[in-house]
């Protein structure tokens, strides 16, 4: 019997949580289009999918939401995941129109951009929770840069239609007015996890290595909620 406890200690989180994932976007607007003209609705779903498997392996409750790319309304995403301990919002980069080049995939025009590539978080300066969301994006970055990945650049300022302010410029952390970090009462991130309109990344970030990785540096980065 002790022998089945142990195990059972073992198996369980130091402090088991419930995570809202957001799957970013939806059906009626799927976002950005990747290099290869796949969109950014499909992205966030596998990499969402991942997450939950990895949250849900480790102990953690999930809370999906906008699994199947039907909720439109931001503010509904917000209430679902009220009771939650951290919202983590899923999705893809792209990068300002004036840097998109145009190459021909499969005898179709696509866009891309290689010059930027990498990771973004995103929190609210003003949200109710923003010292506990901050504190979890860091801890999410740090466990991303442990993994190997690395935050992109080009949301800061002189970077033109962008110009965010940049709360952690070497953690990627930005700060931004969306709605689903501003509204919400608990911690939120909202998390870009790749730019896909760069060529190399679009095919990186659609290799289930890469979601896995990914997966477990957010699952790492729940140490923020101790």
């Amino acid at each position: 019997m002790w022998r089945l406890l142990l195990l059972l200690s073992c198996a369980a989180p130091a402090q088991a949580a419930t995570i809202a994932v957001d799957v970013g976007h939806h059906l009626g607007a799927p976002g950005a289009v990747s290099a290869y003209g796949v969109s950014e609705l499909s992205y966030n779903l596998a990499l969402a999918r991942q997450v939950e498997s990895t949250l849900l392996a480790a102990g953690h409750k999930v809370v999906l939401i906008n699994a199947d790319g039907q909720m439109r309304e931001l503010r509904h995403r917000v209430q679902v995941a009220a009771a939650a301990d951290l919202l983590i919002s899923i999705h893809h980069d792209s990068v300002q129109p004036q840097y998109l080049q145009a190459w021909d995939v499969a005898g179709k025009s696509q866009h891309y951009a290689d010059q930027f590539s990498g990771y973004s978080l995103f929190i609210h300066s003003q949200a109710l929770q923003f010292s506990r969301s901050f504190a979890c994006a860091q801890a999410v970055s740090q466990s991303l840069l442990s993994q190997g990945f690395k935050p992109t650049n080009h949301h800061a300022p002189g970077i033109a239609g962008e110009e965010r302010v940049q709360l952690d410029p070497r953690l990627g952390i930005y700060d931004a007015d969306f709605v689903v970090v501003r509204l919400g009462k608990i911690p939120s991130i909202l998390f870009e996890a790749g730019v896909i309109v760069n060529r190399a990344e679009a095919l990186a970030l659609q290799e289930p290595a890469t979601q896995i990785h990914m997966a477990e540096a957010i699952l790492k980065g729940l140490a923020c909620l101790k």
